[in-house]
């Protein structure tokens, strides 16, 4: 009895597992429910944005457009794209793709992944001037963000460039969230180096793999994301850009009454002591150099051999609070115009923020686009989508 005991839950998960394994993913793709890619354009969930199959379908359907970002998507308001567009009735509906330390090299690799689906896409592209610092991209930002889904695809992603996929592959064998998993890394340098016996070896367990991967992803599509805690308002239907300015002005100065900086002051009461100890802090930083740029334009050329129709967006920063950290104009402007002409160069529309440094309620805090802001992105989006 004790063994049967012993042996009935080690065959229990051998089953289970077996079952994971050999569904057809035909299968479970049908068990999607039919409101799932709705709830999923604001859930703002990882395992969406390291997946495939929900992407997917948004770029199939005329009816999304995706906003790529970063930690700035999460940051509700009634003057929010996914709350504007949603309450005037627009045409099409914002879906968020981003968090807190998704940067271009992540992009990258989810445009790369997607590429036969981008032909004519319009999208909108927030690019934030915290991604370029001076070492680009580190471990602690990149780990979380990564999709090891969308990394193993890329050897055999004949969409993009194959130049474009080299670099981006040896760029990726740079974080020890590649270098730790022993089959990619080999799969990759068996890629990058030639050799064709080592790669063709590694094609079939690495396959398998993604096979396993492609399922979670779809497991993970079935369980419902928790309830997004965004605010809703329909202060913002029916008024002209004059009025919504207007309304974001008040909103901004309600909100931001006791703190310094036209920071929003909840957030300034919880950063408070780490604020007063950044005084100075930040003299001789720039966003002037950066291999970030180099990832930047890695997403320029997949786009574009994608032939997708991308608004990028330039953010600025809340000058005054970079000012009181010393961190110099100069090297401010310097990452603007960087920015500004490496996407004239390759072709493409932007937005360019980056003269409301100081205008108060335009960033809702240090970094992140907010009230005023948004209401400028709205108009810009919807001048763009028409």
């Amino acid at each position: 009895m004790k063994k049967k005991f012993l042996f009935g839950p080690i065959i229990l998960a051998l089953v289970l597992f077996a079952g994971f394994v050999f569904v057809p993913a035909s299968w479970l793709a049908k068990l999607v429910p039919a409101d799932r890619l709705e709830q999923s354009a604001i859930s703002l969930e990882p395992s969406m944005f390291q997946g495939t199959y929900l992407q997917g379908e948004m770029l199939d359907d005329p009816d999304y457009v995706p906003i790529y970002g970063s930690s700035e998507l999460s940051r509700w308001d009634p003057f929010h794209p996914s709350n504007y567009f949603e309450v005037n009735g627009a045409d099409y509906t914002p879906y968020l793709i981003g968090k807190g330390g998704t940067t271009s090299i992540i992009h990258d690799l989810n445009f790369a992944t997607q590429a036969d689906k981008l032909k004519g896409k319009q999208m909108v592209i927030i690019v934030s001037p915290q991604w370029f610092v001076k070492r680009g991209t580190d471990e602690q930002h990149f780990a979380p963000n990564y999709s090891a889904l969308q990394a193993y695809q890329l050897p055999f992603n004949e969409e993009i460039d194959e130049q474009v996929k080299r670099k981006l592959m040896q760029r990726l064998m740079t974080y020890d969230a590649v270098k730790n998993d022993i089959m990619l890394y080999q799969l990759y340098d068996a890629y990058l180096d030639d050799k064709k016996m080592k790669f063709n070896m590694l094609t079939a367990p690495a396959k398998a793999y993604i096979s396993m991967l492609e399922k979670k992803d779809l497991y993970f599509t079935l369980v419902n994301d928790k309830p997004t805690n965004r605010h809703q308002s329909d202060k913002v239907k029916d008024k002209t850009w004059e009025d919504l300015q207007a309304q974001a002005d008040a909103y901004g100065e309600k909100r931001t009454k006791n703190s310094k900086f036209h920071i929003a002051t909840n957030v300034y009461k919880h950063k408070k002591n780490y604020i007063k100890e950044m005084e100075g802090k930040n003299k001789g930083h720039s966003y002037a150099e950066s291999p970030e740029y180099d990832d930047f334009q890695l997403m320029l050329d997949i786009l574009k051999k994608a032939d997708a129709k991308p608004l990028f967006v330039i953010i600025p920063v809340n000058g005054e609070y970079y000012d009181y950290t010393g961190f110099a104009k100069q090297g401010r402007e310097d990452y603007y115009n960087r920015i500004k002409k490496q996407i004239d160069d390759n072709g493409f529309t932007y937005a360019d923020y980056s003269d409301h440094e100081y205008d108060p309620y335009f960033m809702r805090d240090t970094i992140h686009i907010g009230w005023k802001g948004w209401v400028h992105l709205d108009e810009d989006m919807e001048k763009f989508l028409q």
